[in-house]
C-alpha cells in the first residue's frame, strides 16, 4: 500500500476502480506506456486536458504510488513522472484496452508489433497454466464473503471538462468505448456486476446500492454502445460485452496483487478448463508466444 494511502479500508478491487475509473488516469496511463511521455509539459501537450486536472491527477497518481517523482536537470531542477514497479504492473490492463477498442471499434489505431516475431500482433487474453484462450464464457467468478462494489468511491471533479474530441496529433486517440466503461467508476461496477451475474434492474441495484438514475443512465449508454442488450426485461451481456472480460480480468489481477485488501472482500475467477485460479497472460495472435512489456512497440496505423 501507498504510504498515506487512504483507501486501506476498501476492498481491492473497489480501491482500483476509484483510482482507474476514471478517463484521464487511463489517458495520462496510456501515454506513459505508448509514448513514453514522463514530464508534465509533454502529458499537457499529448491531451486535451486541462492544466488544473492534469495537476490533479497527477498529484493522485504519484499519492497512490503509480508514478514517482524524480528530479532530473534541464537548466533547473525539473520533475519526471516515472512509473513505479506498481504502476509498471499495468501494461497489460492498457494493451487489453487496446486490443478490445481495436476489434469493436471503427476507429483507425497504431499498429502493435511483437519485437519477438517481428509481425502485428493482436493480443489476447489466455490462461497462465495452461495457455489456452481466457474468456468469460469458460471462467467462473466467486467473490468473498465480504467482496462488494458498493460505494466504489466518491465521485470526481471535472471528469467531463476538458475536449473529449481525440487526440492532438500524436496518433493515440482518446478510445471513447472503453472510456465509456472505465472512465466512470459505476460505469465499471455495472459492468463487473454483470460479469457477477447481475440481469435486472434490481439486481444491480441490489448489489450496488446505486442509485436509480443512475443506474438507468449507465444501462441506456451500455446498451447504445452494444455492450448490453434488452431482453425481456434482462440486461445481457452482447459478444462486445463479453469480450471486456479480458480487460476486467486485468483489472482483478492487478487489483489483488497490489493493493491490500480486508479479509474475505476479494473475487476468485477460474478457469474452468483446467481449474486454475485467475493468472491472466496476453499471447501473440502471430506467433502465439506471451508478450511481454519490454518486448512490444507501436508503430504509426
Amino acid at each position: 500500500m501507498a504510504e498515506g494511502d487512504p483507501e486501506g479500508g476498501r476492498t481491492a478491487i473497489g480501491r482500483a476502480l476509484a483510482l482507474l475509473g476514471d478517463r484521464w488516469v487511463l489517458l495520462i496511463l496510456h501515454r506513459a506506456f505508448a509514448l513514453r511521455i514522463r514530464t508534465y509539459a509533454g502529458f499537457r501537450k499529448s491531451l486535451p486536458i486541462s492544466e488544473s486536472v492534469l495537476a490533479g491527477r497527477l498529484k493522485e497518481m504519484v499519492a497512490h504510488g503509480i508514478f514517482t517523482l524524480t528530479p532530473y536537470h534541464a537548466g533547473r531542477t525539473r520533475y519526471e513522472y516515472r512509473l513505479t514497479g506498481r504502476g509498471i504492473g499495468l501494461w497489460s490492463l492498457l494493451v487489453a484496452i487496446y486490443s478490445w477498442e481495436r476489434a469493436w471499434s471503427a476507429d483507425s489505431f497504431p499498429v502493435l508489433v511483437h519485437d519477438l516475431c517481428g509481425q502485428e500482433t493482436r493480443p489476447y487474453l489466455a490462461c497462465g497454466r495452461c495457455g489456452e484462450p481466457m474468456s468469460a464464457r469458460d471462467s467462473s467468478m466467486v467473490p468473498g464473503p465480504d467482496a462488494t462494489f458498493a460505494g466504489a468511491g466518491p465521485p470526481r471533479q471535472h471528469r467531463r471538462t476538458a475536449r473529449a474530441d481525440g487526440d492532438r496529433g500524436d496518433g493515440f486517440g482518446s478510445y471513447p468505448d472503453s472510456m465509456e466503461i472505465l472512465g466512470d467508476r459505476w460505469s465499471t461496477t455495472v459492468l463487473a456486476a454483470a460479469f457477477l451475474g447481475a440481469r435486472r434492474f434490481v439486481d444491480f441495484q441490489t448489489r450496488l446500492g446505486i442509485a436509480p438514475s443512475v443506474l438507468t443512465d449507465r444501462l441506456r449508454r451500455f446498451a447504445d454502445l452494444g455492450v448490453f442488450r434488452l431482453e425481456s426485461g434482462d440486461y445481457r451481456l452482447t459478444d462486445k460485452g463479453l469480450a471486456f472480460f479480458a480487460v476486467f480480468a486485468f483489472l482483478v489481477d492487478w487489483a489483488q496483487r497490489e493493493l491490500a485488501a480486508p479479509p474475505g472482500s476479494g473475487l476468485t475467477i477460474t478457469h474452468r478448463p483446467c481449474g486454475a485460479a485467475l493468472s491472466p497472460v496476453l499471447l501473440c495472435t502471430a506467433c502465439t508466444r506471451p508478450l511481454e512489456r519490454t518486448q512490444i512497440h507501436f508503430e504509426p496505423g
